[in-house]
């Protein structure tokens, strides 16, 4: 992609909105060219020739150098990548308190998880749910060791698992923590169509025999932890399994690192979807070594979730400017859901930003191991903010984010860093981003917040020198 086109196109087919993008080679270095959000569903090839059309009518010459004044817009090549509906994940525990650790991790793992523990619900209820044809994948754990409130529950979960496994062997299974001693009761599993994978944390322990006999071994499972304890082995395995590399949700976490490495900054982005929230944290390479990117997909952080319960009807009031009830804000998170684009305007669009900032605050709610130190630079975005004033996308994320210190705020305006991410090869991700890194990010200004504020009181002064 780096070498023979002269320009290309980037298309995010993303839940709610598309994002196309062209991309040309001017002296020698890839260059934002122009770019067009729509809504999804909106015909891509009339908006390709649209954007095509303009670059043509503005700089003839810029058109020419690029190839592309006589060219069909449909021979560009093209660089897609599509977000995917988050599938729904059977959690299975043998304990409560098992249950809870693993329904956090599945849920900012990209999946929505619906969960019971083998402590307080029936064995006939557990494989109504394993059963369900809404299930795309099971996750089954204990703690590792087993405490003695799980001992005798880790063969009675193996048993109905394993059952469900023969009447459903297209669904991939997932053994964590003390589970893992329990694949011999799977018996043979190669003629499987869906995987049983053991959790990261299980493989230590396990004969090779029983690795062997796995149709699908994540190679994450080899990789130690780091000596942060940052890294979540389990969750980037929940999101490999939930969704393809070429998913611009899962690409975040590849474009923050690149992103990172380029400007020597500590980055973190913050992308609100239709579907989902996403959260990525990444550090500068030092002396070569990529250090390890924190990744986060949280479904329930989605702008519009599929039903609006209390609480989120509730946190959606909390930002809403618009005078309204429980019962009309209910009602409205649902048309959101089922027509993202109408009503666009006037009462719309507040109800967008209130919308917006409540799934914010659900993200930082699922996601507070990301509070450490703030980052010298956030990048915000998703589709929502794609007809707002930049400053508004400034504003929110202060507004619910408050955290003491200085960074600078960013736009990913075009929706690059989820396209730009998949690029599966790093050193060609590298320098693409590294190219573009002035056109991709819109900058929305620098923020200070000072710590131990109280009202009334001085805090002291801040002198600011202009260049």
């Amino acid at each position: 992609m780096t070498s023979d086109p002269h320009a290309f196109l980037t298309i995010d087919h993303g839940a709610a909105t598309a994002s196309i993008a062209l991309i040309g080679r001017v002296s020698g270095t890839w260059r934002l060219i122009g770019s067009l959000a729509l809504p999804s569903g909106a015909a891509v090839d009339v908006a390709v020739e649209l954007l095509v059309g303009r670059v043509r009518a503005a700089d003839p010459e810029l058109a020419s150098a690029l190839g592309v004044t006589d060219i069909d817009s449909e021979v560009l090549p093209r660089f897609e990548v599509r977000s995917r509906r988050p599938r729904r994940l059977a959690v299975v525990a043998g304990s409560e308190r098992t249950l809870a650790r693993l329904m956090t991790t599945a849920g900012r793992s990209g999946w929505r998880p619906t969960g019971a523990s083998a402590e307080t619900t029936d064995p006939l209820v557990m494989s109504r749910l394993l059963l369900d044809h809404d299930i795309d994948a099971i996750l089954v754990g204990a703690s590792d060791p087993p405490r003695a409130d799980e001992r005798s529950a880790i063969h009675e979960l193996a048993a109905l698992v394993s059952a469900v496994a023969v009447r459903r062997p297209d669904v991939p299974i997932v053994l964590s923590g003390a589970m893992s001693e329990t694949l011999d009761d799977f018996g043979d599993v190669s003629a499987r169509s869906g995987p049983i994978v053991l959790a990261p944390a299980a493989v230590d322990g396990v004969p090779a025999r029983a690795r062997r006999s796995l149709p699908m071994m994540s190679p994450l499972a080899e990789s130690p932890e780091d000596a942060s304890g940052s890294r979540d082995p389990l969750s980037e395995l929940l999101l490999e399994v939930a969704m393809p590399s070429d998913d611009p949700r899962r690409a975040i976490g590849p474009a923050t690192q690149a992103l990172a490495d380029v400007l020597h900054r500590r980055v973190e982005t913050i992308i609100l979807g239709h579907d989902a929230g996403v959260r990525a944290a990444a550090e500068p390479s030092v002396g070569g070594v990529s250090r390890e990117v924190r990744l986060a997909v949280v479904p329930a952080a989605a702008v519009a979730p599929d039903e609006p319960d209390d609480a989120i009807v509730d946190g959606v009031l909390l930002w809403s400017t618009v005078p309204s009830d429980r019962h009309r804000i209910r009602d409205r998170m649902r048309e959101l859901r089922i027509a993202p684009w109408a009503d666009a305007a006037g009462d719309g669009a507040a109800l967008r930003m209130a919308a917006a900032r409540a799934a914010l605050v659900r993200l930082a709610a699922a996601t507070t191991d990301f509070d450490q130190a703030p980052p010298d630079l956030v990048v915000c975005g998703g589709g929502v903010w794609s007809a707002v004033p930049a400053p508004t996308v400034a504003l929110a994320h202060v507004d619910v984010l408050r955290r003491s210190g200085a960074s600078q705020y960013a736009l990913d305006h075009a929706r690059l860093m989820g396209t730009l991410g998949a690029i599966p090869d790093e050193t060609e991700r590298l320098t693409v981003i590294g190219d573009l890194v002035d056109d991709l990010l819109a900058p929305l200004g620098s923020v200070v917040i000072p710590s131990g504020l109280r009202s009334g009181r001085s805090a002291g002064s801040v002198l600011v020198h202009a260049g």
